[in-house]
């Protein structure tokens, strides 16, 4: 890492030039958003159905009564751990739920492992969000984040909208879904890979530092589970493949 000692005066002269910078990158991030949402909606005509600790539920009642529904594709696939990088985006998923519900979005993750695994991940980690289990449907495959083990051995895997082929049987994403008065529901935005590093806080932190993420030869090097980084542990078999995939 590049160090340089100045004066004060200097410092402050660079810093107002990179402002520029940062300024013509928000106001084109302002613009990027607001095409974003002039993106036009798909309709949903298959009724998912998933499995809760309460029963089977649907998609629509993931919108807990609001019209606008987030969905953490999050990477726990049967039998599977807990992916580090999928819990550092859910662990901001609660204390930052208790503002946008009140702004008409709900957030619930999904994942292929069975309830029971999911439950048990729940407790371990703390989280209260609704997390609910795709087994038996197709909304992991239909939503470019899960493919079969046949799809992988032939390279026919597509990830990101096909900017790359996933190297596992799941990966990691949001997808957001909005719903009318008649009760419709309607896909309106996916995103994946980096795409996820608007809703991880972490990275946002550490952008601003001198270090920035500090990730080594590998992304997210640093990153473990919330519970476990005080035993030093290598990084994570999930995180390296999504980092193959990105």
């Amino acid at each position: 890492m590049e160090r340089r000692i100045v004066s004060r005066e200097q410092w402050l002269a660079e810093r107002k030039a990179h402002l520029a910078n940062e300024k013509a990158l928000t106001r084109a991030y302002d613009r990027l958003m607001e095409e974003r949402r002039t993106l036009p909606w798909v309709l949903v005509e298959q009724d998912y159905v998933f499995d809760s600790e309460a029963g089977p539920v649907r998609l629509a009642d993931l919108f807990q009564g609001r019209s606008q529904l987030a969905v953490q594709h999050f990477m726990l696939p049967p039998g599977g751990e807990i992916c580090p990088g999928c819990a550092s985006t859910a662990d901001l998923a609660d204390p930052s739920r208790r503002h946008f519900e009140h702004a008409d979005l709900s957030f619930a993750a999904v994942s292929r492992a069975p309830i029971a695994e999911i439950a048990a991940a729940r407790r371990r980690m703390g989280w209260t969000f609704q997390w609910v289990s795709s087994a038996g449907s197709r909304f992991n495959y239909d939503y470019g984040v899960s493919w079969t083990p046949e799809q992988i051995a032939a390279g026919d895997a597509p990830y990101n909208y096909g900017s790359d082929t996933a190297p596992i049987e799941d990966l990691h994403g949001h997808s957001v879904f909005a719903r009318d008065e008649s009760g419709a529901i309607y896909h309106t935005y996916s995103t994946y890979a980096r795409g996820a590093e608007s809703v991880s806080g972490a990275f946002g932190w550490l952008d601003m530092a001198p270090k920035g993420r500090n990730e080594g030869d590998q992304i997210m090097s640093w990153l473990r589970r919330h519970d476990e980084y005080e035993d030093g542990a290598a990084t994570h078999a999930c995180c390296a493949a999504a980092q193959a995939a990105e």
